[in-house]
């Protein structure tokens, strides 16, 4: 067994020490924050996140889904909004598919807990990584603590260290080492949402709540404490920019055109708004993910995303079943690791595009009627032929298919889709099932044609 640190005691990086914990390793998690489970959450985070079948495969591997269930709350769809008040649901998949609602504060203190169980597991708090030095011997990480110096030397490092990892910051000084950093125009804040007047849900606990308008939206997402995180996503200039949101009138003007319903639900909104920070979308790529045998880059550190597919802790922690069934197939950590950064970035690569396109769907076309339509057209074709036609959403939230592969069928299916509902001769065929055939024949088509 090796000396392993991971650096990071976030999600990933707690959910990893678990893993590797469990393999019989000697494992050190290395925080420069203090511990989670001591006091507020640090770094402008959503209070929130969502959990669906890639994360929840993770967590059953690291043993550790029973206790997160019972922090979980179940999510079967969007319900949507309108100016006018005209509300919809939209469902996520079959009947009885969800995505769940935890707590980050929750779950990571869940996980740190549940590595810390194993005599071979500890955590160091208060400890910035400055980097490390990789040797044909070992990996020695380079570590600042109450204003002392410290190294440590390992076997291996592994970074989960977020989105500005230090890990990566040293690793990008590697030669042929290609780095990409962008943020979307767009931020977001976040207000809670207090129980009623009777301890309940102010809404239907059992959806997303999505406000779409075009260049922005609000979304509400429900906790188990009743209570709902609410998150204004819009650009940062224009005329509905969050920067112009700079006073208590502009903020309720802006409330009250565009949210009237919720409103009422939100008494504590000029408080809550002028307590909260405004945070921005950073997106980040690398390649590779490893540095040799020695160090690999995990969640966030690898593959920092935006939120609107609620797969980036997902994602992340995709990351971790992948390099644990890499350990499983006894190659050498040469191998594991090269193959690790083969198979997971072009993953990577596309949930980040997954997402950017996700976002424009929640606040441009969950109301505009021809795309509800489709969304209608695909459920039924998924229900009549399950084995030929999974929605992209399914694909990504309730399947393990690799990110590229889903995206790539997804944009398959979308061109099939289009070509059949541009038909006029198709129109009159949609109350019955004779246009899938039509559907089905196009998706063949462009397979074929893509191989």
């Amino acid at each position: 067994m090796g000396k392993m640190a991971v650096v990071g005691a976030g999600l990933v990086g707690s959910l990893w020490a678990r893993m590797l914990g469990n393999r019989g390793h000697d494992v050190v998690v290395y925080e420069r924050r203090p511990d989670p489970r001591k006091g507020p959450l640090h770094g402008g985070r959503s209070i929130n996140l969502a959990l669906s079948d890639r994360g929840w495969k993770a967590l059953e591997i690291a043993g550790v889904a029973d206790r997160v269930r019972e922090i979980a709350l179940p999510i079967r769809g969007r319900r949507m909004h309108a100016v006018d008040g005209t509300r919809s649901f939209q469902p996520y998949g079959l009947e009885g598919q969800c995505i769940y609602s935890v707590s980050r504060a929750g779950l990571n203190r869940i996980l740190v807990e549940a590595a810390e169980s194993l005599p071979n597991v500890r955590f160091e708090f208060g400890h910035r990584c400055e980097g490390y030095t990789a040797g044909a011997d070992g990996a020695t990480l380079h570590l600042e603590t109450e204003g002392q110096a410290l190294d440590v030397t390992v076997d291996r490092i592994f970074g989960t260290d977020g989105a500005f990892s230090a890990v990566r910051g040293r690793m990008m000084r590697n030669d042929r080492f290609d780095f990409e950093q962008r943020y979307l125009p767009h931020g977001y804040k976040e207000v809670p949402m207090l129980p009623g007047a009777h301890g309940a849900f102010q809404m239907e606990e059992d959806g997303l709540h999505i406000w779409p308008r075009g260049t922005f939206m609000l979304m509400a997402l429900p906790n188990p404490d009743r209570t709902f995180t609410c998150t204004l996503f819009g650009p940062f200039e224009g005329p509905h920019g969050l920067n112009h949101l700079n006073d208590d009138a502009a903020v309720m003007e802006f409330f009250n055109t565009h949210f009237p319903d919720v409103v009422p639900l939100l008494p504590n909104l000029l408080q809550d708004w002028n307590a909260h920070p405004i945070s921005s979308l950073v997106m980040t790529k690398c390649d590779p993910w490893n540095d040799g045998e020695r160090v690999a880059l995990m969640g966030d550190a690898a593959h920092a995303i935006v939120p609107f597919y609620g797969q980036g802790m997902n994602s992340g922690m995709e990351d971790c079943t992948v390099l644990d069934g890499l350990l499983d197939s006894g190659a050498k950590w040469d191998e594991v690791m090269a193959e690790y950064t083969r198979l997971r970035k072009p993953a990577g690569d596309a949930i980040l595009d997954l997402a950017l396109q996700n976002y424009i769907e929640m606040r441009d076309l969950t109301g505009d009627p021809q795309f509800l339509q489709q969304k209608k057209l695909e459920a039924r074709l998924q229900r009549k032929h399950p084995d030929r036609w999974l929605p992209l959403y399914s694909q990504v939230t309730f399947s393990h298919t690799p990110y590229h592969e889903a995206l790539a069928r997804g944009r398959q299916q979308q061109r099939a889709m289009e070509t059949v509902m541009r038909a006029p001769e198709q129109w009159n065929h949609f109350e019955d099932d004779t246009w899938m055939d039509a559907v089905l024949e196009e998706l063949e088509s462009l397979q074929e044609a893509d191989a």
